[in-house]
């Protein structure tokens, strides 16, 4: 005898999934701003060109925030779950790469999103 399966719609399954860092632990998710996906840090580096220097503005560890300004003026409002505004307090200097959503302080790399 078999057991019933139990067919989710995609919708539903994405509504009951959460990320680990929601729960304090390490983030389950590479959607912008949690963890950084190994490929996503590869093209990051392949592209060279694209990475952007700037001046930690504004840093929120406590929600995740942080406004960085790049060196031509704009500023970019980013929110990471993995800790970047508690390794960039305010006048780190940062590399963001637009294209890929990554931010570099000294060597550690995160995943960020625009806010």
């Amino acid at each position: 005898m078999s057991t019933p399966q139990n067919h989710l719609s995609p919708s539903t399954v994405r509504e009951r999934s959460a990320c680990m860092c929601d729960h304090g632990d390490v983030c389950s998710s590479y959607a912008p701003g949690h963890a950084l996906h190994l490929i996503q840090a590869r093209m990051a580096s392949a592209t060279p060109s694209d990475w952007n220097d700037a001046l930690v503005e504004h840093a929120d560890a406590a929600a995740g925030r942080l406004v960085v300004r790049t060196l031509d003026g704009a500023a970019h409002d980013l929110w990471s779950a993995a800790g970047a505004a508690l390794e960039a307090p305010v006048g780190t200097p940062v590399a963001l790469h637009g294209r890929y959503g990554v931010l570099a302080v000294g060597r550690t790399k995160f995943n960020v999103a625009r806010v």
